[in-house]
């Protein structure tokens, strides 16, 4: 009879799974001779990479605060009265690395949008293997749930969730507070973020200016903490996978 896992090898004498998939293998290729249409890859490499972006990202927004605080409080000095060359100095200074950090911000978020995508990619197909029957959403929606109007409101966690539930190593799936504290976090810096960057770009005076500043670091305080949670939750899922394969197929038992 043929393995009862990949379905394409010869079981064993008395048994339902094939030499190859009765030996934990971990990350490894599928066996010779064997084909089947996914297998497990490791996502320690992509899930590391991912995580010093997000961190990256974090940093950047540290950044972007300090730039926000410096415009606020120049802005106020000028709204307040405040004209000389110092203030003027200071007033360019803070315009400059007001821009220069929503120009990081947007091509640091671009990196870790791809790679993000690409590492949520391999850990949806490892999740597959350990648990075929455990998806609510077909491996399609790993890209189209970011960029669907509505759906992408939460079809990325439905996918998160199951990759998560498949990829825990107890008896039961690992609760999702993780995962519900990252996609609220995200939620918000996507919609009541962009509000609030949406009055400083319409801000024409320094007395705008100075009352839109509190509203930007409201923004990039979000984006922060909403980095910092991804990232958590990218090293424990890419960790829980990696003790999962390391553990070895269960072997069914022989009827």
């Amino acid at each position: 009879m043929l393995c009862t896992r990949c379905l394409h090898a010869e079981a064993a004498p008395e048994g339902v799974l094939c030499a190859g998939c009765a030996t934990p293998t971990g990350f490894a290729a599928p066996p010779a001779g064997a084909a089947p249409k996914i297998w497990l890859r490791s996502p320690v490499g992509l899930g590391r990479a991912t995580a010093i972006l997000l961190g990256l990202a974090a940093a950047v927004d540290v950044f972007a605060l300090g730039a926000d605080y410096l415009m606020y409080d120049v802005t106020g000095d000028l709204a307040g009265g405040g004209i000389g060359a110092g203030a003027g100095d200071r007033a360019d200074l803070a315009d400059r690395l007001t821009a220069a950090a929503g120009s990081a911000q947007v091509l640091v978020m671009l990196a870790c949008a791809v790679v993000f995508v690409i590492w949520l990619w391999r850990v949806r197909r490892n999740a597959e293997v350990f648990a075929p029957d455990g998806h609510h959403k077909a491996r399609a929606w790993v890209i189209a749930g970011w960029v669907v109007p509505i759906a992408s409101l939460w079809y990325p966690r439905r996918v998160v969730v199951d990759i998560w539930d498949a990829s825990s190593t107890g008896d039961k799936p690992d609760g999702h507070a993780l995962i519900n504290i990252w996609w609220t976090l995200w939620l918000l810096s996507q919609t009541i973020g962009q509000v609030l960057y949406t009055a400083f770009d319409e801000a024409d005076t320094s007395q705008r200016i100075h009352d839109s500043m509190t509203q930007m670091m409201v923004a990039d305080g979000l984006d922060l903490v909403a980095a910092l949670a991804a990232a958590a939750v990218v090293l424990r899922l890419t960790r829980m996978q990696d003790e999962k394969a390391r553990q070895g197929p269960p072997v069914p038992v022989a009827v």
